[in-house]
């Protein structure tokens, strides 16, 4: 991966409205809003399930903030095209100091759509 010193509006424009639907817990607007990679791999049931267990326990977000952005080309499991792996500072109200990490991706529309999505 490397970093990529412009170009970051739409694509954490795109990360940041789709966790907005994250954070809503609105699992089927946040699936029906990803990229057609994510659709293909995880079912609407699935995402719903691993939402309410990923994100559940920690509660609310109270804060979040962007902490590092790279642009990459290839991805492991994932075919070759145009990523941005955006991590950030995430502060849950039982949880003080997560990590979540999206990984956008563009579609052949030219529009980035959230394609991957972890919390540490």
């Amino acid at each position: 991966m490397v970093e990529d010193s412009g170009g970051r509006d739409a694509p954490l424009r795109a990360a940041e409205t789709w966790l907005g639907r994250v954070d809503s817990g609105d699992a089927d607007a946040s699936h029906a809003a990803a990229a057609g990679i994510f659709r293909a791999a995880v079912t609407p049931a699935r995402w719903a399930e691993s939402l309410r267990a990923a994100r559940g326990p920690l509660g609310p977000v109270l804060g979040r903030t962007p902490r590092s952005w790279k642009y990459a080309s290839e991805l492991p499991g994932a075919p070759d095209g145009e990523y941005v792996v955006i991590e950030y500072d995430t502060e849950f109200e039982r949880k003080r100091r997560g990590i979540e990490t999206v990984v956008v991706t563009r579609e052949p529309d030219g529009e980035w759509r959230a394609c991957g999505y972890w919390i540490r």
